[in-house]
């Protein structure tokens, strides 16, 4: 079992590979492969503040966002910087949730314009949605956005799912709230509701839910991937399976 010691650790995330990457309280960035191995650092986190997101989607192009500049910086996979974009540049000054797209571009939701925004690496609009206050009755505040298998997916935890195809048409509403470490794998949400695994087919009625195991139900921080369940904890970092 995956396990990697991490007594400095504010927060972590994981890649399709199974790549862990940990930031540190000291400011660093640290990845390790899937068996724990340490493999690179970036030691140049702070220069914009703090980083508030991560997206490792696509382990070539490692994202980290810096909220208060509204500022997305890019790395490689060894961590080496390869470009930053200033979202100010696109006329986004408020945004809380950012994600790589699946052509390498940006996904954004501007909350003073009600839409969400692609931007390209060089800081430019590509498309956007309407204006979400013409067709939704409660505008969401999105702390994650998905893109995956076709759609993209923003969700607010205290208002739900919202999908989009990659035109930038609403297809559905999903009143899916409270979880955590949201993720969507093969058309299915899995996330963390309280002390519950949650399990949803999207297009079915088929709502699952799981009591969580006592390592996992006082973890700190988790991260649901396809591999399994990563939990962080006072002990480290450790990978669980939920199959």
């Amino acid at each position: 079992m995956l396990r990697v010691p991490a007594p400095d650790a504010a927060a972590f995330t994981v890649d399709n590979l199974g790549n862990l990457y940990m930031l540190t309280s000291k400011g660093l960035l640290k990845k390790y492969n899937n068996r724990g191995d340490s493999l690179n650092v970036f030691n140049d986190v702070r220069r914009y503040g703090s980083v508030y997101a991560m997206d490792v989607t696509n382990p070539m192009k490692v994202l980290l966002y810096y909220r208060d500049f509204s500022t997305v910086v890019m790395l490689d996979r060894f961590l080496n910087r390869i470009n930053i974009v200033d979202l100010r540049k696109a006329g986004i000054f408020q945004a809380k949730a950012v994600a790589l797209s699946y052509d390498n571009n940006l996904w954004v939701f501007d909350e003073q314009s009600a839409k969400l925004k692609k931007i390209g690496d060089d800081s430019k609009l590509l498309s956007e949605t309407v204006d979400l206050r013409q067709v939704l009755n409660a505008i969401p505040s999105p702390d994650k956005i998905i893109d995956r298998d076709g759609f993209v997916y923003l969700y607010d935890k205290d208002k739900g799912l919202y999908i989009f195809d990659y035109y930038g048409a609403l297809k559905n509403e999903l009143a899916i709230t409270g979880l955590t470490g949201l993720q969507v794998i093969n058309k299915t949400v899995l996330g963390r509701k309280d002390n519950k695994f949650v399990k949803y087919t999207l297009g079915t009625f088929d709502m699952q839910e799981v009591e969580l195991p006592e390592m996992i139900k006082h973890a700190e921080d988790i991260r649901i991937m396809q591999l399994g369940i990563y939990v962080r904890n006072s002990g480290g970092i450790a990978l669980f399976k939920y199959r």
